[in-house]
């Protein structure tokens, strides 16, 4: 498919298209999902709501996003993502005043319900489904650039969200995160992602375009691909949330244990830069398990290293690298195995594990950490699950029909 095709989006279209969703996954990201950890110890202390309670409700809203993320896809392969990302937006306005508002612990659970509708609509799953049918054999430029700006989403809405607390407080805060989202959202979604929405080029992966979702979904490549992503999503969320407990246990300052998890995304911004040269070098299979295989080393270098701190910044930011390779990997893993014809469909049913494993993962693995008396074990354990997703990946790839 080429953008000069009759019916597909023209150069200047895509481009766009692509503008358009670099803003608006910043933007969509920092207010539902990076703000809450800089609100959260206020949210309770001003509530008197439980720390555990307010991170559950947070947490209950990703297992929303995994389950309506699934119809969603279905949706985005029919009509495409103009509809479902404005929609997304307009619902996130009375989510995030929701949240701010909530006078109860179940009002504001509630909202929190709501926005993991708007965050089916918004984060990256339909803006994957939109740069994969509309870029064609060139998405991975696309999604490469998007993931890279999406990834400085915590760069740009911590700060903001920590600037305003102190003089707003956590209430204000979010209305005033709820404007931004509406103002450069909805119209952007409504306006940027117009055009017509493109079938599939049915000479992508031809051997596969008779194949129905259904059987790809019963198939043992695609129960092996939701295993392994399932696995490693578990794996890198749980490192990034307790490796400055984990740097604390080694010896370093709180501050010095927070600018290594900020290099660890510099890592990741790197590996990201780095996976159009990988994607080009390697097979799908080999490209899957060298990734999560990298994952598993440099998780497991954490667990040993006692030190030095510098030794430890490096294992972080080789960790950052490979969860930013990642994710790359997971918004091709559908496209590069049966292409893109029922990608909306497919990888929504091979996200919503991942999102429930993302939402887990905080809480359970301070919970493991307790149990195995340190974050050494819990990182070592965290190194073996990712392993076990390499050698998943390695059979998540369907062979070709005779």
């Amino acid at each position: 498919m080429s953008a000069g095709q009759p019916g597909t989006l023209s150069a200047s279209g895509l481009r766009r298209v692509l503008v358009v969703l670099c803003v608006t996954e910043i933007t969509s990201w920092g207010v539902l999902y990076y703000a809450f950890p800089v609100l959260a110890p206020s949210i309770a202390a001003d509530s008197g709501w439980s720390i555990s309670a307010v991170t559950a409700a947070f947490s209950a809203g990703l297992l929303v996003s995994a389950i309506v993320g699934i119809p969603v896809g279905r949706l985005l392969d029919r009509i495409g993502p103009r509809a479902v990302m404005t929609t997304g937006s307009v619902l996130a306005l009375p989510a995030v005043l929701g949240i701010a508002w909530a006078p109860t612990l179940p009002v504001f659970v509630a909202a929190w319900l709501l926005a993991g509708v708007a965050m089916a609509g918004t984060l990256y799953a339909p803006a994957f489904a939109a740069l994969t049918r509309w870029w064609g054999p060139r998405r991975v430029t696309a999604l490469t650039a998007v993931t890279l700006l999406a990834g400085l989403a915590s760069t740009v809405f911590a700060p903001l969200t920590a600037a305003l607390l102190g003089p707003l407080g956590w209430r204000q805060t979010y209305v005033v995160l709820a404007v931004v989202l509406a103002v450069v959202t909805v119209p952007a979604h409504l306006f940027g992602l117009r055009g017509h929405w493109p079938a599939p080029d049915p000479a992508e992966h031809a051997e596969h375009v008779d194949r129905t979702p259904a059987a790809i979904v019963r198939s043992r490549p695609f129960v092996l691909l939701v295993m392994a992503v399932g696995l490693a999503s578990f794996a890198a969320f749980a490192v990034v949330v307790n490796q400055v407990p984990l740097f604390i246990e080694r010896g370093m300052s709180t501050s010095a244990a927070a600018w290594a998890l900020g290099l660890g995304g510099v890592g990741q911004v790197l590996g990201r830069l780095g996976y159009r040269r990988l994607a080009a070098a390697t097979g799908v299979r080999s490209r899957g398990v060298v990734v999560l295989t990298s994952a598993a080393a440099a998780t497991a270098m954490l667990a040993a290293l006692p030190g030095p701190a510098v030794l430890l910044v490096g294992a972080a930011m080789l960790a950052g690298a490979a969860r930013g390779v990642f994710t790359l990997l997971q918004a091709t893993a559908i496209s590069d195995r049966w292409g893109a014809t029922h990608y909306g469909r497919l990888n929504g049913l091979l996200s919503a594990p991942a999102m429930v494993a993302t939402a887990v993962a905080p809480w359970a693995g301070a919970a493991v950490a307790q149990a195995l008396g340190g974050y050494p074990g819990l990182f070592g354990l965290l190194a073996g699950l990712a392993a076990v997703a390499a050698i998943l990946m390695a059979g998540s790839v369907p062979r070709r029909p005779e």
